[in-house]
């Protein structure tokens, strides 16, 4: 089996989420090549760019340009700034295709993030910018092993925490390899000094007894949960759980979940904004926002030996206007720049068409109460389940807020994000409700409000992320990232960090660090 047979096979069996998480495993997305601030040095002499999308990489454009002398001029379809980078709180209202409005009714102080929402700390490069622009981050609870593991398959639906299914399975691999050390049956792999201290560390990465089992006890129960823990007085001698054994973890499929924190992009420490990722395009808007032209929609992009033009409406007044410049930088998701007349390269067009956009939905619950914080004592964290939600991540900040609370009921990709999506936004609630209720009954007597976003549905990018696979990146990567004639491109689809606020800025420092050069060489 092939790496792009792999892929294919995860992406229909668990949803575009899942096949990008196995991308990063398998080396398809790469880690950041942000070494530190661009230096754009040399005169441009007044040479004028024109930047397409006020995006985290149209931004990054134009503020570094801006910086270097350029003259910038940017074009905005939405009336905001950020693009993906959004949050959504109480008053909010958005429409998407099809006409479907919806009003955000959180309580003050609540919110979710419907497109970015974690910030890998070797995300080098949006790291710095949010302490260059004054972003204030704080700790995003990724790994929660109190959190659940869900399968409708296995312990009769009901969830199970994850630390108890990471331990048994821990613990189990460890006896396995205990025995197989002692045995000899390792033969020539390692030493006897080196199975000695094997089989030492299996005894502490397994919590194994004294005789190298895993089985129940005080070493099983200080890693999977106690049945009552040790406390004080009379009543505190604790009393250990039984942990399943090893063909009940295996058949329970649960074990899959456990390999998603380990990627890079999901290790500790990730961070979020407070308040919200949309104050990452506030810091940008505050450094760069009068040279932003909002509500304007391009329908014509047009280049020649002297320059770039493009052609807008005014989505507010429909006042259909042209700006020019010298060069342009594109930083239109390619759902809907292949959509835009636009006379470049066959090399380049072909690019542009070449790149499928992920469909994805994400929906916010608003409940009357903390219900997982004081029912459940999860504080942060993702349940993994097989439902078609897939994911329900609890709120990394107002820990032990009275009032509503916010948690994501739903993030899931694939062919159902399309099936969910043909239902009006009330019922996709309802149905994300029902998939709740199995994990958390409290959803039932709880619930208040709800909003859903489906980016495949958003009009300003109609999809999540680019998805690009081995062959299409082995013929039309370098074309999409070129310079062709007056016009480069941006953003995350033009980066191996695809789906991510990191691949956006990265690629508009590569793609004006090279423009750049164009202008001074003359």
């Amino acid at each position: 089996m092939t790496k792009r047979d792999l892929l294919g096979l995860i992406g229909k069996s668990a949803g575009a989420t899942a096949m990008y998480m196995a991308m990063t495993e398998l080396g398809q997305a790469q880690a950041s090549p942000f070494k530190g601030p661009i230096k754009l040095d040399g005169d441009p002499k007044g040479t004028s760019v024109l930047i397409l999308g006020a995006g985290v990489a149209g931004m990054t454009a134009a503020l570094e340009l801006s910086r270097a002398g350029y003259k910038v001029q940017v074009l905005e379809f939405n009336n905001r700034i950020g693009g993906r980078s959004m949050t959504i709180k109480g008053g909010d209202t958005f429409t998407e295709l099809g006409g479907a409005t919806q009003t955000c009714q959180f309580a003050p102080g609540n919110y979710i993030n419907p497109g970015p929402w974690r910030i890998p700390w070797h995300h080098h490069g949006l790291m710095h910018y949010c302490r260059e622009l004054g972003v204030q981050l704080e700790t995003f609870q990724q790994m929660n092993y109190n959190a659940y593991i869900h399968n409708t398959k296995a312990f009769g639906g009901k969830p199970q925490r994850y630390g108890a299914v990471q331990s048994d399975y821990y613990g189990h691999v460890a006896e396995l390899l205990a025995k197989a050390t002692r045995q000899d049956a390792l033969g020539d792999a390692i030493t006897r000094e080196d199975g000695e201290i094997l089989l030492e560390s299996l005894r502490s990465w397994g919590a194994l007894d004294k005789n190298m089992r895993y089985v129940k006890g005080n070493e099983s129960s200080d890693r999977r949960g106690w049945v009552k823990g040790p406390g004080g007085g009379l009543t505190a001698e604790p009393i250990p759980s039984d942990p399943m054994d090893m063909h009940t973890v295996l058949q329970s499929g649960m074990w899959r979940a456990i390999g998603g924190n380990i990627s890079l992009d999901h290790q500790q420490a990730i961070f979020q904004p407070v308040g919200g990722m949309e104050n990452v395009a506030k810091g940008f808007a505050r450094a760069a926002g009068h040279l932003v032209r909002l509500n304007s929609k391009v329908t014509a992009i047009k280049q020649d030996a002297s320059g770039v033009t493009a052609d807008y409406i005014d989505t507010k007044t429909g006042q259909k206007l042209t700006a020019k410049a010298d060069w342009c930088v594109c930083a239109i998701p390619l759902t809907i720049l292949s959509q835009i007349p636009m006379n470049v390269s066959p090399e380049l067009d072909a690019a542009i068409r070449a790149v499928p956009y992920s469909p994805s939905v994400k929906v916010g619950l608003e409940f009357k109460r903390r219900f997982w914080e004081e029912d459940e004592q999860i504080f942060g964290g993702i349940t993994s389940t097989d439902l078609p939600n897939a994911q329900i991540s609890y709120p990394s900040y107002g820990y032990h807020s009275k009032g509503p609370g916010v948690l994501l009921g739903a993030y899931t990709g694939g062919a159902y994000s399309y099936e969910l999506t043909t239902l009006p936004p009330a019922e996709r609630i309802q149905k994300v409700l029902e998939w709740g209720s199995q994990i958390h009954p409290q959803y039932k007597d709880e619930f208040m409000n709800g909003v859903v976003v489906s980016w495949h549905r958003m009009p300003f990018i109609q999809g999540c992320f680019g998805m690009w696979n081995a062959q299409n990146r082995a013929d039309h990567y370098k074309n999409l990232c070129q310079i062709d004639g007056r016009i480069v491109l941006a953003g995350e689809h033009a980066s191996y960090v695809g789906g991510w606020q990191e691949g956006g800025i990265t690629s508009a420092l590569d793609a004006i660090g090279r423009l750049h050069q164009r202008v001074v060489a003359g």
